[in-house]
């Protein structure tokens, strides 16, 4: 692999295609009887490339794909579109099929995601899911982009190589440098999973959920050197359930910003988004800092409802986590390190018992928190198990008290 950074998922620099410009398919005349013998196949080709309504077509080849762009992709705008996480592939699905449309005004030239990372059991190294996406759907390897920073000069090189009009990020994980966005005449356009100026920042949507918000959304908005404080182009509102968590809310408002921003591509290509697109408020501005692993630990002394959002917050990664004490028939504690997964919150009944007791009643494990309130919980997981419901981990106790721990 070269080591530039900007390489395509087979190691090839990502700057080119497969296999260039070729001629349409037409019939070629016969030979003239003025002409030498070995020659009138050579004076047709000459006569037919010099005619102006010759029909063109690129050909992308990825082992037995071919990717053909008309001639009328000379009037398409060019689109590079970067992402890299499983919630990024809404937006790589609705951009690769309008792309296909023979009118549409715009075709894909390009795909910037992460490098290939060890993932799963197997520590595998594989592409990003947004780069296994764009391979199972015939997109050419060697316009799949995979710098390590979007700053590498090879690969800024290569970009401006392509001649992108319009650059769209959606979960990147990039920094982008103001070299990379004086490319694109058009812009960079950013899907954000909040309602902008609002949890600006790396988890909008765990942080808006560990907040408790009862009401989301997704913005369009241009990509500038401050975080996530470009004009907004569009948004769209979303009711929060109190019992979502945030991989499907996540899923869920990238689908609802890819159909977003379908249906504002038209006006972000003929420049009059730059005119409508509203800036933001500063002053309303919140954050959304990147989760860190030590956080995803529990404390009992807080409110039922807070744990819950937490929980449904930190749902995938990094998870929740607590320690409990699981005392044995002679009284003994031990320690128990358990992965809440699924919960509800209520209030305490008067007859719940001992503050430090854990109890388990109609489904749930119900452990008292601060305020009076109590934390149902419905699923959870213990190390070297699987996700088991409460019923299940209750008679695998078998007799066994479990307390909440002060460690």
């Amino acid at each position: 692999m070269a080591d530039d950074g900007a390489v395509a998922i087979n190691g090839s620099i990502a700057s080119g295609c497969c296999g260039g410009w070729e001629a349409a398919m037409v019939a070629l005349p016969g030979p003239s009887p003025n002409l030498p013998h070995q020659k009138p196949i050579v004076k047709s080709l000459k006569r037919i490339m010099s005619l102006k309504a010759l029909s063109l077509r690129r050909s992308f080849c990825c082992g037995n794909v071919a990717y053909f762009a008309s001639a009328t992709a000379s009037k398409q705008k060019n689109i590079v579109f970067l992402g890299s996480p499983q919630v990024s592939l809404p937006v790589l699905d609705v951009l690769l099929d309008a792309s296909r449309v023979p009118s549409s005004i715009f075709r894909l030239a390009a795909i910037v995601t992460q490098p290939p990372s060890r993932r799963d059991r197997g520590r595998k190294v594989m592409p990003s899911p947004v780069a296994q996406r764009a391979l199972d759907k015939g997109f050419p390897q060697d316009i799949i982009f995979t710098p390590e920073r979007a700053g590498e000069e090879s690969f800024i090189s290569d970009l401006r190589a392509l001649n992108p009009e319009l650059c769209i990020t959606a979960a990147y994980g990039n920094i982008l440098p103001s070299k990379f966005l004086d490319i694109p005449p058009y812009g960079t356009v950013n899907v954000h999973p909040s309602l902008l100026p609002l949890y600006r920042g790396a988890a909008p949507v765990q942080r808006a959920l560990q907040d408790g918000v009862e009401e989301t959304g997704v913005s369009l908005a241009y990509t500038v050197r401050a975080l996530d404080a470009g004009p907004v182009i569009s948004h769209e509102k979303v009711e929060v359930d109190d019992y979502i968590k945030a991989p499907e809310l996540l899923l869920e408002l990238f689908d609802k910003g890819a159909k977003l921003l379908i249906h504002e591509i038209p006006s972000i290509l003929d420049g009059s988004a730059k005119y409508k697109a509203h800036a933001q408020d500063d002053s309303k501005a919140t954050l959304a800092p990147k989760i860190k692993p030590e956080e995803s630990w529990v404390s009992f002394e807080q409110d039922a409802k807070q744990i819950h959002n937490k929980v449904r917050a930190f749902a995938g990664w990094p998870g929740t986590r607590a320690r409990l004490q699981l005392i044995d028939g002679r009284g003994n504690p031990n320690a128990l390190e358990i992965k809440i997964i699924t919960t509800r919150f209520c209030k305490i009944s008067e007859t719940m018992g001992d503050e430090d007791d854990i109890l388990f009643d109609g489904g749930s494990l119900l452990i008292p928190c601060a305020g009076s309130t109590c934390l149902e919980v419905l699923e959870l997981q213990i190390p070297g198990k699987r996700v088991m419901n409460a019923a299940d981990f209750w008679n695998g106790l078998r007799g066994q008290k479990l307390k909440k721990s002060n460690i």
